[in-house]
């Protein structure tokens, strides 16, 4: 049932994110008026955007999606005028002027929360007035809080985060969110959410000091941003191959998911830590092959792949919400596409480790005082390391992000 505080949820922008978004909220039942800003006219009539919101290519019909095979449609009350809908009971507005934040008039329509879901304004340092438009528009133009779903960038590299903006991951450091002070709120990026919810576990296990360094690559689902057919690139373009068709290339590229980790678990600045990208060609699930390099003790049984995978089942455990999943099961990424509330699902079936001695001569290491070496018989010293390999599913879509992000929305609606 709603839980009705007056509340309205803004939704800008209507792709990917924009319309899952709608669909976790409107099976959440949380808020009971929405308003999505499209920003411009679509199709012919409001008829076009009920098309394109009941139905998706990777998750079906929204109601089969809700309600099961059984279901029917449930799209009604459609007024071309006012740009008002019906979805299972839950009143709709679709605007269709403004594109940018400052433009949309959110007061006017009764919105206080919004989340920006066009991948455009991720610059929290940009003012409201900013001509190429600014997250911080939308507080101009009448909300009180905004959720970006996305990782904030900021282009002048010489400014720090603003005091009002946090990044945040559900069941990382989604207490670090203050409604005391932060207006602006990103919710990072699937691939760091998947990451985050990876890496947390082992950190807690083994200390950051015992992890001496890591790296991940992603293999991830395309997104809207790359292109159909090839397509010459725009003037200025660095990287070439992101105007190569997706439907028949696996494309390297990268991922800025090693830089917001560091925002969400601060203790990952004390780690050497390598992040990459590789796009194929499905529709969503995607997959993050995480390898660590840890010290071993001296003493004691060394790091097996059975100590690993006994951490994340314990952490997926005693996890509330259960973001973390553990399953010994062999996955393809097809399995994984609309787990509910699911962050990352550990193929502990995969998980491997291997242990050799890192061989180090101390004439080489910075530091050390000269009278110190001299005095060593022998500068070259051996050291137990262990390298393990983690998988870790993810639907970067709907289960993975958008339903975290849901719970996002929620969390910071309740503190309005």
């Amino acid at each position: 049932m709603y839980k009705d505080k007056g509340l309205k949820l803004g939704i800008n922008g209507f792709g990917r994110i924009g319309k899952l978004t709608l669909w976790h909220n409107i099976g959440r039942k949380y808020f009971n008026e929405i308003v999505v800003n499209v920003g411009r006219k679509v199709g012919t009539s409001l008829d076009d955007i009920a098309h394109y919101a009941e139905r998706d290519s990777t998750y079906g019909l929204l109601h089969a999606y809700l309600y099961g095979y059984k279901a029917k449609p449930f799209i009604e009350n459609l007024d071309e005028k006012t740009g008002l809908m019906t979805i299972d009971g839950i009143k709709v507005k679709f605007l269709r002027t403004a594109r940018n934040p400052g433009e949309i008039n959110w007061r006017e329509h009764g919105v206080k929360l919004v989340v920006d879901t066009t991948g455009r304004f991720l610059d929290p340092t940009l003012p409201p007035e900013h001509p190429k438009g600014s997250a911080r528009g939308h507080i101009e133009s009448g909300a009180e809080r905004v959720i970006v779903s996305a990782p904030f960038k900021i282009k002048n590299k010489g400014l720090a985060m603003p005091e009002d903006a946090v990044t945040t991951v559900m069941g990382i450091n989604d207490n670090d969110y203050d409604p005391r002070r932060h207006n602006i709120v990103s919710n990072a990026s699937c691939t760091t959410t998947c990451l985050a919810h990876m890496i947390k576990p082992l950190l807690n296990y083994f200390g950051a000091d015992k992890i001496l360094s890591a790296s991940m690559a992603t293999v991830h689902a395309v997104t809207g941003s790359q292109q159909v057919l090839d397509r010459m690139p725009k003037t200025g373009a660095i990287d070439l191959r992101k105007n190569r068709s997706v439907m028949n290339n696996i494309i390297l590229t990268t991922t800025g998911a090693a830089d917001t980790l560091k925002l969400v678990i601060p203790e990952m600045e004390q780690i050497g830590f390598i992040a990459e990208s590789v796009r194929i060609p499905t529709n969503t699930g995607s997959l993050i092959i995480l390898v660590l390099n840890l010290q071993e003790e001296l003493s004691g049984e060394s790091i097996r792949r059975e100590l690993i995978n006994n951490i994340y089942m314990q952490a997926a455990s005693d996890d509330p919400r259960g973001y973390l999943y553990y399953t010994d099961k062999q996955n393809v990424s097809e399995d994984i596409i609309g787990m509910p509330l699911v962050a990352a699902v550990i193929e502990g079936h995969e998980t491997h480790t291997r242990t050799a001695n890192a061989t180090i001569d101390l004439k080489n290491a910075p530091g050390l005082e000269k009278d110190i070496i001299s005095s060593l018989k022998d500068t070259v010293v051996r050291i137990p390391v262990t390298q393990a390999v983690i998988y870790g599913w993810y639907d970067n879509e709907m289960a993975s992000y958008v339903n975290l992000l849901g719970d996002r929305i929620v969390t910071i609606a309740e503190h309005m």
